[in-house]
């Protein structure tokens, strides 16, 4: 099933860096062509507000919500209903996720650079956040968690979530997203929840949405984030700039780097576990046993005919993003994963935590048997929004970093900008911009 690329011997030694990412299996994902798409939708609701969202989600989710925030009492209700067992499991991941993100608030740093002079970096948290929750093909209510934790860790003060409203829900949900993404909000305490999905969701959030009468639905955030399908990412790419973005995340990947002692039934699960998520979902094994990457493949083919989302994911798993690469060793393997620079992977080799300390491009590592990539997604504390495509080896996941911001405070008295007058008169001139100089021997006008 898994298509099979061998880089063994020359094959991998002849290839540059370029050569060996292209030729390493990778998802199609032209954000350029969905701009196109997505620019008139975005015009729309700048120009629409609301009314022109409410069409919007009528044409793309078959579904006109008249109330775009979704009201407090079905937020309650949703919490209220939601299963004991969703909800023991919903608090754990929460519980987790805290406690690895509040280890990630970072403390604001003096630094003396001379007597009377000091630089502080000061971090503060983005002033208004809109968190996008995807709900296509299933309702990632673990992605609220995963962006509401290091928000409010953070300590943004606003927080709005976007999710696409559903129209098969019925009841008191009508018109409103799936009921486990809006109970995860009312478990974090997040009250400003809003029935939109898409491209249209992303512009709502830059731009703000108001009612014909010129009432206030949302108002604009400074930063998104959050995954979501190729339209969602190129909204944010054209609306980059006017908002900040986390990242363009595409399709879901796992990689993962095995030799003889894996367990190919655990790598064939691991696989399948990411494949069905999307049709264009990647997996991909890199090995340096030929016996584990038949044995794996058997497993896979066997695996998959029992599997709910058989089809989705045989699509994924015979497609271009998929595949499986033969080394000659974990050396060479950890060359083709760090170039990969998946956003999963899983290590399980002989002395693991070794191996994946060597690794320099990946969005989350899972080391040994015990870690699939499962886990990061729900119940480790780790995030899973993370980079995909190849982003990895420049751009991290989502963390309490994303929401802060570094402002540098300077703080001179008069004598420590005297000791280095001269110095940045000398610069301005050499810069040829004499205004610069003057403003410093301005203040020592007996000089």
């Amino acid at each position: 099933m898994l298509r099979l690329t061998d880089l063994r011997g020359d094959a991998l030694t002849s290839l540059d860096a370029r050569g060996l990412r292209d030729t390493l299996p990778r998802a199609a994902f032209d954000v350029e062509a969905a701009l196109e798409v997505v620019g008139p939708i975005c015009e729309a609701v700048e120009h629409g507000g609301a009314d022109e969202i409410r069409d919007l989600s009528e044409r793309f989710d078959g579904v006109r919500p008249e109330a775009l925030r979704v009201p407090r009492e079905v937020l309650t209700r949703a919490l209220a209903e939601l299963s004991p067992d969703i909800r023991a499991a919903l608090t754990e991941s929460v519980s987790r996720a805290r406690t690895v993100h509040a280890d990630q608030r970072r403390s604001d740093v003096t630094t003396e650079v001379a007597p009377g002079g000091t630089v502080t970096e000061r971090w503060v948290p983005v002033d208004r956040v809109g968190l996008y929750v995807p709900g296509g093909l299933a309702p990632l209510l673990s992605s609220v968690v995963m962006n509401c934790v290091p928000a409010q860790a953070a300590g943004v003060p606003s927080l709005a979530v976007a999710s696409p409203p559903q129209r098969t829900n019925t009841g008191p949900y009508v018109g409103y997203p799936d009921p486990g993404v809006l109970a995860a909000c009312e478990l974090l305490g997040v009250d400003e929840v809003y029935a939109v999905g898409g491209a249209q969701a992303i512009a709502m959030f830059a731009y703000g949405a108001r009612e014909a009468d010129g009432t206030t639905v949302c108002e604009p955030v400074n930063l998104v984030t959050g995954p979501g399908n190729i339209y969602v990412v190129a909204a944010k790419r054209l609306l980059k700039g006017l908002i900040g973005i986390d990242s363009e995340a595409g399709p879901t990947e796992i990689a993962i780097l095995a030799d003889d002692t894996a367990n190919p039934e655990h790598l064939a699960a691991d696989l399948i576990s990411q494949a069905e998520h999307d049709k264009l979902a990647a997996a991909v094994l890199v090995t340096d046993s030929p016996a584990l990457a038949d044995a794996v493949d058997s497993a896979v083919q066997r695996q998959v005919e029992h599997t709910k989302h058989r089809e989705r994911i045989e699509i994924s798993l015979v497609g271009e993003q998929s595949g499986t690469v033969l080394v000659d060793d974990v050396e060479a393997g950890l060359r083709v994963v760090n170039s990969y620079a998946a956003e999963h992977l899983e290590i399980q080799t002989r002395d693991a935590a070794a191996v994946a300390g060597r690794v320099r491009n990946a969005g989350a590592i899972f080391v040994g048997p015990f870690a699939p990539v499962s886990l990061g997604d729900y119940c480790a504390g780790s995030n899973h929004v993370l980079p995909t495509g190849g982003c990895a080896c420049h751009s991290s996941g989502l963390s309490v970093q994303s929401f802060l911001r570094g402002i540098h405070v300077v703080d001179y008295t008069r004598e420590a900008l005297h000791e280095v007058a001269r110095s940045v008169v000398t610069l301005a001139e050499a810069e040829d911009l004499p205004g610069h100089g003057q403003a410093v021997t301005a203040r020592f006008p007996d000089e």
